[in-house]
């Protein structure tokens, strides 16, 4: 996504429900209460599910994830994540 594109003008990447991969380590940036600030909330590869989607300024969708080991659920932007699902294609014979 460019810097100047609204992603919200499109539909959202990813689902409720979707079974997600953090892409990198996502610390508290001082929005997750009862964390101190700069405390790690998921770790690259920690794997979780989607339990809702909002808004960041009107511009970028924010993926609220439940990560099940830790049990933080963490708002995540596109970028941070990826699907952890693979999908296998079946075959017709």
């Amino acid at each position: 996504m460019q810097s100047d594109e609204i992603e919200i003008d499109s539909p959202p990447q990813y689902e409720i429900g979707e079974k997600v991969r953090v892409r990198k380590l996502i610390r508290n940036d001082g929005t997750f209460p009862g964390k101190d600030i700069g405390a790690t909330l998921a770790k690259k590869g920690d794997v979780g599910y989607i339990v809702s989607i909002g808004t960041f300024l009107q511009t970028s969708y924010i993926y609220a994830i439940h990560f099940i080991e830790s049990g933080n659920v963490v708002g995540c932007r596109s970028r941070e994540i990826e699907t952890a699902e693979v999908h296998k294609l079946e075959t017709i014979s």
